[in-house]
């Protein structure tokens, strides 16, 4: 099925990061769109942004974007459905068989309903966090289910599209275990891991290295919102919790027992793990090798890194930056082509850089 239109502007409900978001993509594209939240003045930021109008939407609606927290998505796509009942409507929640559920019990017709979920976002939150291109490149989940008009499959395709992203299609039940496997379990590992930190003194966290962020950064995120996400899909995500402590208690076992094997077992199933993570532009991943520069805290610094970087030909992959607390340089990770590597550690070390794979 090829994406279509709706016939009519666009109500965006709910001004957070993804909700403005959407509304910023679809003015860019230049859809007519308006914003609606319980909080006026979000309403108002957004707008302000450029993520539509917050004056009050006209009746004609082609489409309806429900973006409110998991816990209000069921009731607030079923007024949705009911106050404007020539539109298509679709959400942008991280859960999908919940709010199908909801709908279905509370005797709503489910036609004029196609999920959606933008594999997008940020710890950060609110309108000010939002951004045009947040999506673009991004997967956007299209869940499809029986009942759904082949009308309004096209107009959540649409909307992927147009916001940027790449529209995916599937069941409820496949999309919610897979943010349960790809997203929730991981922010939950992320939040037991930084939880250890709290109580840390100061001289163990003085240790504290860029492999320590990566591992917790995505913990920052806000607690009342992620509470409502892991709840609302607590099924599939307790299986593979219950998968996880059955690794934990393999490795307390294995290193209990001084048994190396085991251990290394567990660790060699994590590269393999990582290695299944597809690469750039959903491609095969590629074997990066990191190559570490020291860097000193000064305007200027990083462009001029970037700068001889490429004019050594070389393509940087990701960057990391690890701040020293005690001394005013510190440390910049790249994650370049292992075929790069040395070429990129010769062309620095050449100009006055320290540099090492």
């Amino acid at each position: 099925m090829t994406s279509a239109a709706p016939d009519g502007p666009v109500l965006v409900v709910g001004a957070g990061l993804i909700g403005a978001s959407v509304g910023m993509a679809l003015g860019r594209a230049g859809v007519k769109t308006y914003l609606s939240d319980v909080d006026a003045t979000a309403a108002h930021v957004a707008a302000s942004r450029g993520a539509g109008s917050d004056d009050p939407p006209p009746d004609d609606l082609g489409l309806v974007v429900v973006a409110t927290p998991p816990d209000l998505l069921g009731a607030e796509i079923g007024r949705a459905l009911a106050a404007y009942p020539d539109a298509i409507v679709t959400d942008v929640g991280s859960v999908k068989v919940r709010p199908l559920a909801d709908l279905i019990a509370a005797g709503v017709d489910p036609s004029r309903y196609v999920g959606g979920h933008p594999m997008a976002g940020s710890e950060r939150s609110g309108p000010l966090a939002s951004a045009p291109d947040l999506f673009d490149g991004r997967a956007w989940a299209v869940v499809l289910h029986d009942a759904a008009r082949p009308e309004a499959v096209a107009a959540v395709e649409w909307l992927a599209t147009t916001c940027g992203a790449v529209a995916t299609l599937m069941s409820a039940g496949e999309h919610d275990l897979a943010v349960a496997r790809i997203s929730h379990l991981p922010h939950l590992v992320a939040a037991l891991a930084a939880g250890q930190l709290s109580a840390a003194p100061p001289e163990h966290l003085a240790l504290s290295g860029q492999g320590l962020r990566d591992v917790t950064r995505i913990a920052a995120g806000d607690p009342v919102l992620w509470r409502q996400i892991v709840s609302a899909n607590a099924a599939p995500l307790t299986e593979l919790l219950l998968s996880v402590r059955d690794g934990i208690d393999e490795l307390v076992a294995s290193l209990g027992d001084g048994d190396q094997e085991r251990v290394y077992a567990v660790l060699a199933a994590g590269v393999a793990g990582t290695e299944a993570i597809p690469g750039k532009h959903g491609g095969p991943s590629i074997e990066l090798v990191e190559v570490t520069v020291a860097i000193p805290d000064e305007p200027g610094a990083l462009a001029r890194l970037f700068a001889d970087s490429g004019d050594a030909g070389v393509n940087i992959e990701d960057v990391r930056i690890d701040h020293d607390p005690a001394r005013a340089y510190g440390l910049v990770e790249l994650d370049v082509s292992a075929e790069a590597a040395d070429r990129l550690v010769e062309a620095l070390g050449a100009r006055g850089w320290s540099a090492h794979r």
